[in-house]
Formats: C-alpha cells, structure tokens, sequence
C-alpha cells in the first residue's frame, strides 16, 4: 500500500520540484490530479488537504506538508538510505553548502524567474501587455544573478559542488519555463556558457525527463463511482 500522496498538478512549477524529488529518491507515492476531479466528484480528503495557493500538498500518514521545499526535505531525510544519497548531502558541510543555495533560489532566483516566467510564457503569448520596464528591470537583475552562478559553474560541476543535489534540483522548474518557452529566458542561460553546461545536465535527468512527460499528459477525469 502506498504511503505517500501528492496534490496536485505536474505543471505546477511546486509540484513538479517534489515529483522530481520523489523520482530521484526512488520512493513509490501516488499522484492524486486536482485536475482529473470533476464539479461532482466529491472526495472530502482531498479537498481538506487542498494548499490554499493550489500549488501542491503532500501527505506523508498523519503529516501533512504544503511547502515543496519542505516537502524534499522531508523525503530526502527519511528515505536517506535510498535512490541519489547524495541529493541532500552526505554530511554536514555539504548540507550546509546546499541549505545556503535553496536559501539563495527561494529568496533571489525563484521571485525574478517565477515573475518573468509568467510574464514571457503565459501573459506576452495571450497578448496581455505588462510594464516593459518592470520586466526589463527583472531581467536585469536575473541577469546578474546568473552571472554570479556562472562564476560558481565554473569551479563546480553543481552549484553545491561536484554532484547533484536539492540545489540543483529545486531550479528545476522555473529554469525549464524560462529556457522552453521563450527566446529571451532561453538566452539567460546560452549566452554563459558554465550556466548552460550546468542545464544541460540537470534537465537531462531521468527524473526530471519524467516529470516533463507528465506535464505533457492530457488528465482524464474520474468518474463518479457507479453504484
């Protein structure tokens, strides 16, 4: 039986990162869609765990998580002796080194991505026309930002050194919508070369491949139960 849950939607940009978290661990869950519900299909656990933010909400027995971040913690910890050992680090320097880089993603990286991704992949395409200058404003701070992982890309293969890890992992989704969906996010990360080395790798991760197929699946909605 199956002891982890998931809500939510794989395009979620929160769900995505725990999807891919729960692939590199190894670890058997089950996805429960919010988008294969339909207005009479009723189903009270669920829509009492429901995130306010629809993002994602994760249900580990009696413990309920709602902050992805958290949530790869969570999984990384208790299932340390499985799948990528190395993906929380091996120790306490290295936990250190990745705690500082998902601090820097949560409190930098992920606000400006988060910001033009929609921005460039959702609201330019729908013709909707946001303040140029904030946007341009934004990009050049993510610019910036980049420059400094350039730097570190150049001394280390990952950001917290020479393996994959939550670091790297938690990028995930932003940089997929930046480097897929729009000339300009993509060239954020071409125009430095350690930078594109380093997404090249991350993105090309079995785990992460998976999660992409999934966001691609068209959900089928569940019937209500015949009686």
């Amino acid at each position: 039986m199956v002891g982890l849950t998931v809500f939510g939607q794989p395009a979620s940009t929160d769900v995505a990162r725990v999807l891919t978290c729960l692939f590199e661990k190894n670890v058997e869950f089950q996805l429960v869609r919010i988008d294969t519900f339909d207005g009479n299909h009723k189903v009270p656990e669920f829509l009492k765990l429901q995130d306010p933010s629809g993002q994602v909400t994760f249900k580990d027995g009696l413990l309920t998580l709602v902050d992805s971040k958290e949530i790869c913690r969570h999984i990384c910890v208790k299932y340390a002796d499985q799948g990528n050992k190395a993906l929380y680090g091996k120790g306490i320097l290295e936990k250190s080194s990745i705690e500082q880089w998902l601090q820097a993603e949560a409190i930098n990286f992920e606000p400006l991505s988060s910001s033009l991704v929609f921005h460039l992949a959702f609201a330019e395409p729908l013709g909707m026309l946001p303040d140029q200058d904030e946007i341009a404003q934004k990009e050049k701070k993510l610019s910036s930002l980049l420059d400094v992982y350039d730097d570190r890309l150049g001394e280390n293969e990952y950001l917290a050194g020479r393996e994959f890890t939550l670091a790297d992992l938690s990028h995930l989704p932003n940089s997929h919508y930046l480097y897929t969906t729009s000339e300009k996010g993509k060239k954020l990360f071409t125009s430095r070369k350690n930078v594109e080395r380093w997404w090249r790798a991350i993105s090309a991760r079995p785990s992460w491949k998976q999660v992409v197929e999934m966001q691609s699946e068209i959900p089928v909605p569940l019937k209500k139960p015949t009686k």
